[in-house]
């Protein structure tokens, strides 16, 4: 099972690499557009697109690997017990609120496709295929919450710290 879901945040992680280049893919399309008069539309919105699905898949990665931000200075003040009971109430109540997100994504892209809603852009595209990315994205990082829980509650939860803060200027 841990193999299974450390192989659904890397490929979500790897989705976004590659909307990643789509969105700079996009922006040098618009870029030679400017230029050369091509007559491509819709550029501008494409890589907001990407850049959007680009964040929404790499969110559970991100929690996986230790970089959301993570306030601790509670944390650090209490003792193991409060600590744990902290981490289990916060990981219950982030797991609730990423399960409540991926639903309305989720129903907000069936909406789309119901409604025929396109973008207001030149572009028209179908809204429900890019909020597909925001819809998968949310629904991994629900997965990942309920993956952090559960290995906290058998007490084998890594909480990995970023090195970021040790670099200061």
């Amino acid at each position: 099972m841990r193999r299974l879901l450390d192989g659904l945040y890397d490929t979500a992680a790897r989705l976004a690499a590659l909307f990643l280049v789509g969105t700079l893919l996009s922006v040098l399309a618009g870029i030679a557009d400017r230029y050369l008069n091509l007559g491509w539309r819709g550029t501008d919105a494409y890589a907001g697109y990407c850049m959007a699905a680009a964040g929404f898949l790499a969110l559970a990665h991100t929690l996986k690997k230790g970089e959301h931000i993570r306030v601790t200075l509670v944390l650090q003040t209490v003792g193991p017990k409060l600590r744990r009971a902290l981490e289990l109430a916060s990981l219950a109540v982030a797991a609730l609120l990423a399960f409540a997100f991926a639903w309305y994504c989720v129903n907000l892209s069936i909406q789309s496709y119901d409604f025929h809603d396109v973008s207001t852009a030149n572009d028209a595209t179908p809204l429900w295929i890019p909020q597909i990315a925001m819809a998968l994205g949310t629904a991994v990082l629900a997965i990942a919450f309920v993956d952090e829980l559960v290995l906290e509650l058998a007490g084998r939860r890594v909480v990995v710290a970023s090195d970021e803060m040790l670099h200061n200027e």
